[in-house]
């Protein structure tokens, strides 16, 4: 999303060429790809995890850390490198998205008018929070210290990541909708 933003601000000449069929299915594959890459390891030491503190869960989905809590093996430092790795795959995508808008924001500075301003900011500041809201609350679940680790907290962490974050995503989008708009302030007001 961030790149199709770019080469559509920055490069509008070449949208065409540069985000094509082929490119979409490229990063489509890229995406899937590195998600299934990323998730085969974690599987696999996950099953193979003995559990010896029974298979209740303080959470309302079945999550790495929860389960690593149930072990009752030295699988802790496995899982931790993996969950490590993760982090950095996640990180790198955060910072290819962020250069992506700091490339996208530099360029709306400098038109001229201020009502493009308004229209590029409305539609492109909505994309980075939501990244940052998932990423920042998925890394503070994964790696926060046990001595913060709290049942209520890690229900209250893995909701905001889990829940809110995809929820919020569909609004955020759809309330640029100037029907949708208007629905919502009718309904609203009451009338």
């Amino acid at each position: 999303m961030a790149y199709g933003r770019y080469v559509a601000i920055c490069k509008p000449l070449h949208y065409g060429t540069l985000l094509g069929s082929r490119a979409c299915v490229h990063m489509a594959a890229a995406a899937w790809g590195s998600g299934f890459l990323s998730a085969v390891p974690h599987t696999a030491n996950t099953f193979s995890i003995p559990l010896c503190q029974g298979n209740v869960l303080d959470q309302f989905f079945c999550e790495i850390p929860q389960i690593l809590k149930l072990s009752c093996s030295d699988a802790y430092l496995r899982e931790v490198g993996l969950l490590v790795l993760g982090v950095c795959l996640a990180f790198g995508c955060f910072i290819f998205i962020m250069l992506s808008y700091v490339k996208i924001f530099r360029a709306v500075l400098r038109i001229p008018s201020e009502q493009g301003w308004h229209k590029v900011f409305s539609t492109c500041l909505p994309h980075p929070a939501v990244v940052s809201l998932f990423i920042s609350t998925g890394i503070f679940a994964h790696l926060k210290p046990s001595s913060i680790s709290s049942p209520s907290l890690d229900l209250v962490v893995s909701f905001l990541y889990s829940v809110v974050s995809p929820a919020v995503n569909p609004l955020i989008y759809s309330l640029r909708n100037k029907e949708l708009k208007d629905a919502v302030w009718k309904l609203m007001t009451g009338c």
